[in-house]
């Protein structure tokens, strides 16, 4: 089976979703990535897997669930710490960010057999998913990360191996993302919290 990864930052208001300040506040953009997180890792926890992983930076909160295992990113570019996430497996694994909170336990149920990687590309020309059958941290090491390219240069390092593909998410980075991711999953703690600031005048 596989192990599900989970790379995110501890949700300190001014350390997460910067590019939401303005029209909030960094404690609410805070309030808004604790939600993601909250919702992102809920859906871990009832998807199928060998093992869970949080991959953080920062400290776990209580809107950590059991069933995890925590592990402390390592220095450097994204690149290199999606690589040690990677290298840290030693089976199947399908690695996921915490700015999707409408993916779902469905999307995250996969299987290596007639294929060797899973690639879910994000909207805004990134990716939400990368799966490997065999862990390859080369695969990702020097793959130019948060740009519009970053999807396409990602996808490139898959050449030679058999390639699902998952549907594409939006990454919440805007505050025009959080209302459609918001719309996507109406029932989460994400659309809860952006109603909720909504209701407070924003």
């Amino acid at each position: 089976m596989t192990t599900l990864l989970v790379i995110a930052k501890e949700p300190r208001p001014g350390r997460v979703k910067t590019r939401l300040t303005p029209p909030f506040t960094p404690e609410e953009a805070a309030a808004l990535a604790e939600a993601s997180l909250a919702d992102t890792l809920d859906v871990v926890a009832r998807a199928p897997a060998s093992r869970r992983v949080l991959v953080l930076e920062g400290a776990p909160g209580p809107w950590l669930p059991p069933g995890f295992d925590v592990v402390r990113q390592c220095a450097g570019g994204l690149d290199e710490r999606l690589a040690a996430a990677f290298a840290g497996c030693d089976g199947p694994a399908l690695l996921i960010g915490m700015d999707t909170p409408q993916v779902t336990p469905e999307l995250l149920t996969v299987d290596f057999a007639d294929c060797e990687a899973y690639f879910g590309p994000a909207e805004d020309g990134g990716f939400w998913a990368l799966g490997l059958a065999q862990p390859d941290p080369s695969r990702l090491r020097g793959v130019p990360m948060s740009t519009p390219q970053t999807g396409a240069a990602q996808r490139a390092r898959l050449t030679g191996l058999r390639v699902r593909q998952l549907p594409p998410l939006r990454d919440v980075d805007t505050a025009h993302d959080a209302k459609l991711v918001a719309k996507a999953a109406p029932g989460g703690r994400f659309a809860a919290e952006l109603e909720r600031l909504a209701g407070a005048g924003r």
